[in-house]
Formats: structure tokens, sequence, C-alpha cells
């Protein structure tokens, strides 16, 4: 496998990528919000990125757990509801994962694997729940198999892209067990979540900037 490491500035590429997609995705992640919970996630999830975005312009630099704590950080100051604690928790054990040197294949893959765990405890979910682990969990499994298999990192985070996706599309028919939509019971199936969507961007952009 090619010797790719992922450094503080790989970081900041794909955070500003991320921050960029949910701009541009931002009414329609709340139009699937407004149909199974409080109308909010790409208002709210467009407010934390820009918010991070301003963070990696006053404070450039750093290592990787640097970049991913202040991120973390950033997304639990200002974005409320259930998206700002998530990915608040998402990112920053993604720092206690990363260390201070720049990240290798696995060494990613142990990071992502830790924020998944993270957002799994503080949201006390689960697969099959319809919420953003959906769409993380087939992915962290699709970036671990293919890193294991010596394939490039490249190729290892489009897998995990294709899977988020995948995971992402399957939310569709769940009845959703655990969140704001779980109060509709059976009427939140045949609705996309909107967490799960914007997870899927998150492992999408990453496989678009951060292997090399």
């Amino acid at each position: 496998m090619p010797d790719t490491t992922i450094d503080a500035d790989a970081l900041g590429r794909w955070l500003r990528a991320f921050a960029a997609a949910i701009a541009e995705q931002k009414d329609a992640l709340t139009a699937l919000d407004a149909e199974i919970g409080d109308a909010d996630h790409g208002a709210n999830m467009d407010r934390g990125m820009q918010a991070v975005v301003a963070e990696l312009d006053g404070a450039a630099g750093g290592d990787p757990a640097a970049v991913l704590k202040r991120t973390g950080m950033a997304l639990v100051r200002s974005v409320g509801g259930a998206s700002g604690p998530l990915y608040g928790t998402l990112f920053l054990r993604m720092a206690t994962a990363a260390g201070s040197a720049g990240l290798g294949p696995a060494g990613f893959s142990a990071c992502l694997r830790a924020g998944l765990d993270g957002v799994a405890a503080r949201g006390k979910a689960e697969p099959g729940d319809k919420t953003m682990i959906d769409a993380l969990s087939p992915a962290v499994a699709a970036l671990a198999e293919a890193v294991a298999a010596g394939r490039p990192l490249a190729e290892a985070l489009r897998d995990a892209a294709v899977a988020a996706e995948r995971g992402r599309d399957a939310t569709t028919p769940m009845v959703a067990r655990k969140g704001r939509a779980s109060y509709l019971g059976e009427r939140s199936a045949g609705h996309q979540d909107p967490g799960a969507t914007s997870a899927a961007l998150l492992i999408a952009t990453a496989a678009d900037t951060l292997a090399g």
C-alpha cells in the first residue's frame, strides 16, 4: 500500500470540503428533517461547519489531534439540538485517537472507528435505529476491511463512501427508534434520515480530499 499520510493540512481540506457540501445541501437536509424532525438539521450543520471553518482560519497549523479537537469543540459550541453533541463527540473522539503524528490508512481507520463508537455511546444508538450511525457504521466497516486487505487509501475511502451512501439509502424504509423521528412511530418509514444523509456527505468528502 502506498505510504499515504493524513496530516493537519489534509484534515483541514476535508473539513472545508464538508462545510462546502453542507452549505450546498443545507436546504435539502432541512427539507428531509422537516418530514420527521425539527426542520433544522441543514441550518444547524451549516452554522456549525461555518464555525469550524472560522476556527481553521483563525488557528492554522497544529497536529491532527488539535485540528480534530478544535472541530469538535466548535460544533459543540455552535450547534444546538442533537447534531452538535453527536458530531462534536465524533470529532473529539477522533482527536483522542489521532495523536500528534500524521495518520496512515490504519490510523485514520482507527480514528473513525473511535468517533463512531463515541457517537453510538452518546446517542445510545445502534445500526437500524434510523440515525447517522446507519451511514457511519457500514462506512467504518468498509474502510477497515479495505485497509486490512492492503488496498490503497483512495480505494478504501471510496469503498467507505459507497457503503455510507447505501447505509443512508437504507434508512428510508426504517422505522425510527431514536430521536424526534421516533415519536412518529410507523409514520417515520418512507423518509430518508437527515443525519445519515449528512454523515454520508462527511465520508464522501473524505474520499474526495484525504487520499492525496
